[in-house]
């Protein structure tokens, strides 16, 4: 049978500890178990994909001589896990191993969040570079009209695609902080600097033309500095799900373009994005911010024929639907939104998946929503979509050996690809008493093992495919298991 392409993502978020670690300074032993808990339950989901936060503000969940360990993983940033180990080269293993991608996700700009305790490290840029960092209301922000910034977050995220086998590149909605507000108002960013010497070498630009582009250019120079990298790393962006309101004319609500100065419809016109996933959080039913009216919009928007996987915002479901009188009250954030929300975007053609934030909805079951997605929507596993503007040709048909193995009565495939061509994985599909299942096999392995159920029985038909780092299928080898 064929699998459905679907990319079923889920942000793991570092900062504040929302979802892994569960709390700063745990032994070594205690973050790897939180982390392989985390992974099998996103494989028990049928999820495909992790989005794991690696660079919250200017620190580092992995081994980095650029940016400072992260006070969210050690307790005091700077400080190196004892035992030592990397937390990232380990996700990126161990993910594999489950047939999900692993996407590193990255803050560009922020230096620290207010969630912080600690003092920064003497390796931290506010320390290195204190021109390059603001202090705006409780934060510290990297200044993005300074080219050492953005010169800096390239090289750091270069430095991680280079080093980590990993399948994606992600920044979230943080570029410009969205405004401070005071008893006397809104304040500005303060890029006065910046803006001076920008102004001094004859620049043209409106101000805030110009903070736009600063963005635009960081976005833009990733995108080509990545695929240059590794042609295979998918770029991925998750902009405010907002473009600007009245667009479409029945929406309202906060205006990202001129307030955080993200162009995200430039970005996604222009195909500087492999995945564009707008943060669309907000219940089907809410007329002036709904759902499926701003996917639709997104995907009107599309000219390069990338992929749109919209954000929900899974954990916000609740057990019951809010009463009273408060914000929420009336707002549908049961399981079945969600249910609903990935159904739409089944229904839209040119969306082919969704994420959600965050995996604390699937670690907890919050309201029943992870076990509502299995039951109605993730019943089996799916393959992440193909991008084939990303690779020049389709992968070889693997050569598949078969041997009897006498000790477990079992089977052993091998698996392989001619020399030179990389799969992610081999689907291996298998007819046992005449029902079919699919797993991905890490093509690292290149062997898997086929016991007999628990009737005795093995499978009498089996089909391998390879799955290249792009999503590409190879043709299929089909056998028939002769007792």
């Amino acid at each position: 049978p064929s699998l459905r392409r679907e990319f079923r993502g889920v942000w793991v978020a570092s900062v504040s500890n929302i979802d892994w670690p569960s709390k700063p300074g745990l032994p070594t032993a205690d973050q790897k178990s939180e982390l392989l808990a985390l992974l099998d339950r996103a494989q028990a989901a049928h999820l495909n994909a992790v989005i794991l936060q690696v660079r919250p503000a200017a620190d580092a969940l992995y081994r980095s001589s650029i940016e400072p360990w992260s006070e969210y993983l050690t307790g005091r940033q700077g400080r190196a896990p004892v035992p030592g180990w990397d937390p990232l080269a380990f996700a990126v293993e161990q993910a594999h191993w489950r047939g999900m991608e692993l996407h590193a996700w990255f803050n560009p700009y922020r230096a620290r969040h207010p969630s912080a305790k600690g003092r920064l490290s003497e390796r931290h840029i506010a320390n290195t570079a204190p021109t390059l960092v603001k202090e705006y209301g409780t934060q510290l922000w990297m200044d993005p009209g300074e080219r050492a910034v953005r010169a800096r977050t390239v090289r750091v995220v270069l430095d991680v695609v280079k080093r980590y086998d990993i399948d994606g590149v992600h920044l979230d909605d943080y570029f410009y902080p969205y405004k401070e507000t005071t008893a006397r108002g809104t304040t500005e960013f303060p890029d006065d600097r910046s803006w001076k010497k920008y102004v001094k070498a004859k620049g043209q630009l409106s101000r805030d033309d110009w903070r736009r582009d600063n963005v635009n250019t960081l976005v833009h120079e990733l995108y080509d500095k990545i695929h240059l990298a590794k042609p295979w790393v998918k770029f991925g962006i998750s902009p405010y799900g907002i473009w600007r309101p009245e667009y479409p004319a029945q929406i309202k609500g906060f205006d990202a373009y001129e307030k955080l100065y993200a162009d995200s419809r430039l970005w996604w016109e222009q195909g500087w994005v492999d995945y564009f996933t707008p943060q669309l959080y907000w219940p089907i039913g809410m007329v002036d911010r709904s759902f499926p009216v701003l996917l639709k919009w997104w995907g009107e928007q599309s000219t390069m024929g990338r992929h749109l996987w919209p954000g929900l915002y899974t954990s916000r479901v609740t057990a019951e639907t809010p009463a009273g009188n408060g914000p929420d009250a009336g707002n549908p954030w049961v399981a079945d939104e969600i249910v609903a929300q990935v159904d739409s975007t089944r229904a839209n053609l040119r969306s082919t998946g969704t994420v959600h934030f965050s995996m604390e909805a699937f670690l907890t079951d919050k309201g029943g929503v992870a076990s509502r997605l299995v039951e109605r929507v993730y019943g089996d596993v799916a393959l992440v979509p193909a991008s084939p503007w990303m690779a020049r040709s389709l992968p070889s048909t693997p050569t598949v050996r078969v041997q009897k193995n006498a000790a477990s009565g079992g089977l052993t495939l091998t698996m392989s690809l001619p020399p030179k061509e990389v799969a992610r994985w081999f689907l291996l599909q298998s007819r046992t008493g005449g029902v079919w299942g699919s797993r991905l096999v890490a093509a690292c392995a290149c062997a898997e093992e086929i016991v007999p159920n628990g009737e005795g029985l093995l499978p009498d038909r089996l089909v391998v495919t390879a799955i290249d780092r792009v999503g590409q299928a190879s043709g299929a080898v089909r056998l028939a298991v002769v007792r």
